[in-house]
């Protein structure tokens, strides 16, 4: 049984991948609101008018060489010790480039993370995982709802079957080093505040978005969850499903499960729109809890 991590201090320096994308760049800019010295890391030098700004290197993680040299603080005018590092560089979704491809980029990338960082001697990794490890898209009904973390992954798409391994890789390197923590968050669909003027329209067919339960993370809850996590304190190798308390649609969770998924159980009285990637574990050992919902912009 997981036991609630103890409240401890942040790290005081933290290397971001992944640093320019839509989750990067809000988890960046959180972690520097309170309080953390951040380098951002990305293999693309930005150009968005959100770009992450402040200390930046730019580094491709498929070459072990400059993994070790920014987690070492060897890189000119970017020394200093790291303390912890956030991995949430990839190629982020399947589809977007042959499979074979996805998995070369994503499984050296996050192998050369971890290997750099034990190497390093940095014992706090927070690394992105995903939903899809549950089985998206559900395509085959899920084994229960609210879907959790006690069923072993079942990766559908070559983009899963990686995070699934890096579970599985996070595991045996805390295994190697018994001091080492490692938390892989399952984010959920990563949405920004512009993107849920969509959202209503995905009424009309409860079927559009069933393929990962009607589940989101608002950026900035993704980024809280980050900062929890790094504030865990127990070694060993853990998971946590990270999503809104929410669903996207207006119809009730249970609804929504009755009509499209009438033969799943379902486990325990739903709220009325209560998600269906259950956060209960993230709650309850990190701490987290969602603090933006898409009903607040969306009239």
């Amino acid at each position: 049984m997981t036991h609630p991590a103890s409240v401890t201090a942040l790290p005081r320096r933290v290397v971001v991948t992944g640093a320019t994308g839509k989750l990067g760049r809000a988890v960046v800019a959180h972690l520097r609101d309170v309080g953390v010295d951040v380098l951002a890391v990305d293999r693309a030098a930005g150009g968005d008018p959100r770009d992450v700004g402040g200390e930046f290197l730019q580094a491709d993680l498929t070459d072990y060489g400059q993994v070790l040299e920014a987690l070492l603080g060897g890189a000119d005018e970017h020394g200093g010790t790291v303390d912890a590092v956030v991995h949430l560089a990839a190629i982020p979704a399947p589809g977007l480039l042959p499979n074979a491809t996805t998995f070369a980029n994503n499984s050296s990338a996050t192998y050369n993370v971890f290997a750099a960082a034990r190497a390093a001697g940095i014992k706090r990794v927070v690394y992105a995982s995903s939903e899809t490890v549950l089985g998206l898209p559900f395509d085959t009904p899920p084994p229960y709802a609210p879907v959790d973390e006690e069923y072993a992954p079942r990766p559908e798409s070559t983009y899963s079957l990686n995070k699934a391994l890096e579970e599985e890789m996070a595991g045996h390197f805390c295994r190697w080093d018994p001091e080492l923590i490692m938390l892989g968050l399952r984010f959920s669909n990563v949405m920004d505040v512009e993107d849920y003027a969509q959202f209503p329209s995905f009424d009309a067919d409860p079927r559009l978005r069933r393929w990962n339960l009607w589940g989101y993370i608002d950026a900035r809850d993704g980024a809280q969850a980050v900062e929890r996590a790094l504030a865990y304190d127990r070694p060993g190798a853990e998971v946590f499903i990270i999503a809104n308390a929410d669903t996207v649609m207006s119809r009730s969770s249970a609804g929504l499960m009755s009509e499209v998924y009438p033969d799943v159980e379902i486990r325990k009285e739903l709220g009325e729109h209560e998600t269906l990637l259950s956060i209960d574990k993230a709650r309850r050992v990190l701490g987290y809890e969602p603090r933006h919902t898409w009903r607040n912009h969306v009239r």
